[in-house]
């Protein structure tokens, strides 16, 4: 089973601190246009990308309230309304990004993917324990449906499961499937796992809507959604479902090592907005009202704050702001 790490901000404190030539390379994608940049060499590995009409699945594993879940499910809803792209810049904006993807594969047609939201499943009863490891992940992710789909597993803040905080802050990969293809091979289904980190470690895997542990030390932003730890979880869901849309299987788009690949958002680590260095989301929207910086409106008046996304054909970070 392949499994892949996407932890943005962890990446970014990461560079911060060591201050490797990628950090310098992250920062002046993350600048203007103007600004010269450093191209990344990102490279499609010829492997099948997710196509067509996928429903996102999710299993909500530990105490979410309703309020909670309307966060993330508002954000599913909103990667394929149509009512919200009028509203610029919108969640469907930065979904249709990843189209560009699909472009560059003589194989695909323009716009060949299609999220929208499937089932649910509660599981609020820690059926696993509160301590959980990756395959217990993988075996939880597969209570969903695996035709056609993205099964997401998101554990609440008083789930602690391996290598959260100290590693990552979400995971992608993909997992054998009970069902059978034709020539009677079993096939492979796309699942995500994202943790709620507000109680755990919020300044990795939440910032900027809090405080980081290690480098410039700028005051937080205001969660758009007035909760530190879904905000921070959509952040890192939509990362990961960039990867797994372009990357599901290991060897779709991706570059350096397969173990531990930078995918379409995870290569733009801490990059919000045009202008974005270390400790620095970039410029962003604020909400008149309640103070809260965003980049993406969505359904039901909802705003997000979402990662910038490698463009493909220039293998720089393009942001919605």
């Amino acid at each position: 089973m392949a499994s892949f790490v996407s932890s943005h901000v962890l990446l970014f404190l990461v560079l911060i601190v060591s201050l490797v030539d990628f950090s310098s390379s992250a920062r002046s994608l993350g600048e203007s246009s103007d600004a010269p940049q450093q191209q990344l060499l990102f490279q499609y590995h010829n492997g099948p990308l997710l196509s067509g009409k996928i429903s996102v699945n999710l299993i909500w594993y530990g105490k979410f309230s309703p309020a909670q879940r309307a966060i993330i499910t508002d954000f599913i809803t909103s990667l394929s309304s149509s009512k919200t792209k009028t509203v610029h810049p919108s969640v469907v904006t930065w979904r249709e990004a990843i189209d560009k993807y699909y472009h560059l594969v003589k194989s695909y047609k323009a716009s060949s993917l299609a999220l929208s939201l499937g089932t649910q499943i509660l599981d609020t009863n820690y059926s696993l324990g509160k301590s959980l490891t990756s395959k217990q992940i993988v075996q939880l992710a597969s209570k969903g449906g695996q035709k056609d789909a993205i099964n997401v597993v998101l554990t609440s803040s008083d789930v602690a499961v391996e290598g959260f905080c100290s590693s990552r802050c979400g995971t992608h990969g993909s997992a054998l499937s009970a069902r059978k293809i034709n020539n009677g091979k079993t096939s492979k289904f796309a699942y995500i796992w994202v943790g709620n980190s507000e109680t755990q470690c919020p300044g990795q895997c939440a910032w900027p809507f809090h405080q980081p542990i290690y480098g410039p030390q700028s005051p937080p932003l205001i969660a758009p959604n007035n909760d530190v730890g879904l905000d921070g979880m959509v952040i890192n869901l939509a990362s990961l479902l960039a990867g797994t849309a372009t990357n599901p299987f290991g060897n779709g788009y991706f570059q350096g090592p397969k173990e531990a690949p930078l995918e379409a958002a995870s290569a733009c680590p801490g990059v919000f907005g045009k202008g974005a260095y270390p400790g620095y989301a970039g410029e962003l929207l604020v909400d008149a009202t309640t103070g809260a910086s965003y980049n993406a409106n969505g359904v039901n008046g909802r705003k997000y704050l979402l990662p910038a996304l490698l463009d493909p054909s220039t293998s720089v970070c393009s942001t919605l702001v």
